[in-house]
């Protein structure tokens, strides 16, 4: 299976460096965030925003159970652990997703896209707080190149300038961030003693639970046999590898680093749309989108020197 021989190729990388494979994780996370949105707009051509909401974390729990049948994974929870895992699927799933279908009702997708870089600031300033995280000038300088190349790659996709205006979109769009920010603290801090795998999986299903009465609401079976087979196989990828290996990938990598380390990645988000819509959609190449790649990539370095150093 392509998932587990991700995960073994990674474990058996070094066992001296688990910060290193930590990254490559949290790399790979971003990766299938970011080629999602190309995947989204293919499949929203045939399907409405909640009903595909609703489709993703069901095939991705799905997924994640079958995955850990063959891995032969007990799924037992200790059940003092049980009111976590309701808040982490409630933050890190139902919410998060319905704050960003529900701002993008409202605003476009660029303007959602260069509002994830406060996703990052808020987990940073959180970890000091809540997790005694230290915040040194590499990582502070790190943090301001990020958004700087954040925003110069999203203003090259549009071809417009950034603008915000008091708009409810932006203001969901903000909310979302600061809980996801919410979300990966928690998930950190509350350090549930069962495999990541099992811990996602629990928190992939909730999100279904809760997001299933949108089916009913919109109808949205209705669509499925007017979807064609290659928006099936992009509908797969969104539950497979966007709503399952995503999510379980994040929190492996926050079993190891700093959860402001972690975050740091979500920089990466938008370039790695620009990659795939330049390859998958054949959108043209602007010398500010590679300015603002390699500036997004120069701030991740930077924000992560202290993990990178101690190889």
């Amino acid at each position: 299976m392509l998932v587990q021989s991700i995960e073994k190729g990674m474990e058996c990388m070094s066992l001296s460096t688990p910060s290193s494979v930590a990254s490559l994780y949290a790399l790979l996370s971003i990766s299938f965030w970011g080629v999602s949105f190309v995947s989204t707009k293919a499949v929203l051509h045939t399907l409405d925003p909640l009903t595909l909401l609703v489709l993703r974390f069901g095939i991705g729990a799905l997924f994640l159970f079958f995955l850990i049948l063959a891995q032969g994974i007990s799924l037992r929870i200790h059940l003092k652990y049980v009111p976590h895992l309701i808040i982490l699927g409630v933050l890190g799933v139902f919410i998060h997703q319905l704050l960003q279908a529900s701002a993008l009702l409202t605003i476009d997708a660029s303007a959602a896209g260069w509002m994830i870089s406060f996703a990052p600031i808020f987990t940073m300033f959180l970890s000091i707080l809540f997790l005694q995280e230290r915040l040194s000038m590499f990582k502070m300088g790190g943090v301001v190149l990020a958004v700087i190349g954040v925003l110069l790659v999203t203003s090259a996709r549009t071809g417009h300038s950034l603008s915000f205006s008091l708009q409810i979109g932006y203001f969901l769009m903000l909310s979302s961030t600061f809980n996801w920010a919410v979300y990966s603290i928690l998930l950190k801090k509350l350090a549930i003693p069962h495999p990541s795998l099992v811990i996602t999986f629990y928190m992939c299903t909730i999100g279904f639970v809760l997001t299933l009465p949108f089916l009913f609401q919109t109808k949205g079976w209705q669509a499925l046999p007017l979807l064609s087979g290659s928006e099936w196989l992009h509908l797969a990828f969104l539950g497979v590898f966007v709503s399952g290996v995503s999510y379980w990938f994040w929190a492996k990598s926050l079993e190891v680093m700093e959860a402001s380390k972690v975050s740091a990645f979500l920089y990466l988000e938008p370039l790695t749309t620009l990659i795939a819509a330049v390859l998958l959609l054949h959108e043209e190449i602007l010398l500010i989108s590679v300015l603002g790649g390699v500036i997004v990539i120069l701030g991740v370095i930077i924000a992560n020197r202290p993990v990178l150093s101690n190889k």
